[in-house]
């Protein structure tokens, strides 16, 4: 499949994008924390609507699109703990959800991938193995995730509204939906598809099924 396309760009770009945001989140630069968390926002909104537009989806979109989501979520929790802006025990929920996730990933990918299974192949994702299918509860589960860290990211913002109760609403909100959505994909049998891989027939194969026809025909 081609994965040279502007979806595909786009989420890498906020691949790129997510150590700069945890830089100036540890730096105190609210203003340029909440500015490329907007465009990580606007590029993650964009990328699946050209893709569907234009029907330009690919296995690779699938995989690397929720890697930069959690790349971002990831950093954004780590940054913003860190610096007391978000409870603790609310970034071990995170974080641990998405540490389960990470390994049931690699796992998948290892024993989806066609033999032979190198090194090299395996971070070759020309070379689609597994798709992964969000359940409805994760989708809302990143929402409320991205809301919260976006409320976070604003309240240095703008110092003079307080926000304390809103985002303590929030917190909670944000536990609860991360253990639920985590446990769906346990529950949810939908959720990862191997794919199918039918090998290349040989040469052989070609002339011997050409010269079936041949006796069929007559």
């Amino acid at each position: 499949e081609n994965i040279n396309t502007i979806p595909n760009w786009l989420t890498a770009s906020r691949l790129v994008a997510a150590p700069f945001i945890g830089y100036c989140i540890l730096h105190d630069h609210h203003a340029w924390t909440l500015g490329l968390f907007a465009y990580a926002g606007i590029t993650d909104l964009l990328d699946g609507w050209i893709a569907r537009r234009w029907n330009l989806g690919t296995v690779v979109g699938t995989v690397i699109d929720p890697m930069a989501d959690k790349t971002l979520m990831t950093v954004l929790t780590v940054a913003l703990a860190t610096k007391g802006l978000l409870p603790v025990w609310l970034a071990v929920i995170i974080l641990g959800r998405d540490v389960a996730l990470a390994i049931s990933a690699i796992y998948y990918r290892w024993i989806s991938l066609p033999p032979p299974k190198t090194f090299s192949r395996y971070w070759d994702f020309s070379l689609p193995s597994a798709e992964v299918r969000p359940t409805t509860i994760s989708k809302y589960n990143t929402a409320l995730q991205l809301g919260l860290m976006g409320l976070t990211t604003l309240a240095p913002v703008i110092p003079e509204v307080d926000l304390v109760v809103p985002l303590m609403a929030m917190q909670y909100v944000v536990a609860a939906t991360t253990v639920w959505s985590g446990a769906s994909y346990v529950y949810n049998k939908d959720a990862v598809k191997i794919l199918p891989h039918t090998p290349p027939s040989s040469p052989a194969q070609g002339e011997k099924k050409k010269g079936g026809e041949g006796v069929e025909q007559q």
